[in-house]
């Protein structure tokens, strides 16, 4: 198989989605990427995401990255809130049709981390097992009910120490506060976009996803 993605687009609750798909053979799982907040120009080709799925991509992942609703070729309006999430539900069933056996990951940056992290909460809720949720730079105080975080399944959360657009000491308290078992990283010397770290954050990934 190619290791190019393909464009594509995915029918959605208010209109075609743009989406970038990936298939591998010998897939050890599905890997879902959830870009950050469209308003401020987050798009699915965000380098952060990119790297996300380059790492998941070389882990041996199928991926799929998608534009939420307003961004990029993708039709309606932002929403900035459930409506992404609707999204991002309707990425997965396209995603889970076409692999319906294989484990479940999560991957979100920034706004991405509230989307994924919510949308995992969802899809547990209706039966679908999450083996893996990673938040990266997560806008935690956007997770309000009804949105809420799968309880089973291996939590990561990668937190630059630096963040000048998340403020760290918020992602630290979340996790303080959390009561489900998870992993806090803080990336020292790190800003919100992973400038010169985009490395480091590949390398924390990888053997997270090979457990």
């Amino acid at each position: 198989m190619l290791n190019r993605e393909t464009a594509l687009f995915i029918d959605g609750p208010v209109g075609r989605l743009e989406a970038l798909y990936l298939d591998v053979a010998d897939a050890q799982g599905i890997a879902l990427l959830c870009h950050p907040n469209p308003v401020q120009g987050g798009t699915m080709l965000n380098k952060v995401v990119s790297t996300l799925q380059r790492t998941v991509r070389d882990a041996g992942f199928v991926t799929l990255r998608f534009n939420y609703r307003g961004a990029g070729q993708s039709e309606g309006s932002h929403d900035m809130g459930s409506g992404e999430v609707d999204d991002a539900q309707a990425a997965f069933a396209w995603l889970r049709a076409k692999h319906p056996g294989l484990p479940l990951t999560l991957l979100g940056f920034s706004f991405g981390g509230f989307v994924a992290g919510s949308l995992g909460g969802r899809l547990e809720a209706q039966g679908e097992a999450l083996a893996r949720l990673f938040m990266v730079a997560p806008a935690v105080m956007r997770i309000k009910e009804p949105e809420r975080l799968p309880e089973r399944g291996e939590l990561t959360v990668i937190q630059p120490e630096a963040d000048e657009v998340i403020d760290p000491t918020l992602v630290y308290e979340w996790s303080d506060a959390l009561a489900r078992p998870h992993e806090l990283l803080k990336v020292a010397e790190c800003g919100h976009f992973f400038h010169g770290k985009l490395t480091d954050l590949k390398d924390l990934l990888l053997p997270r996803l090979s457990n």
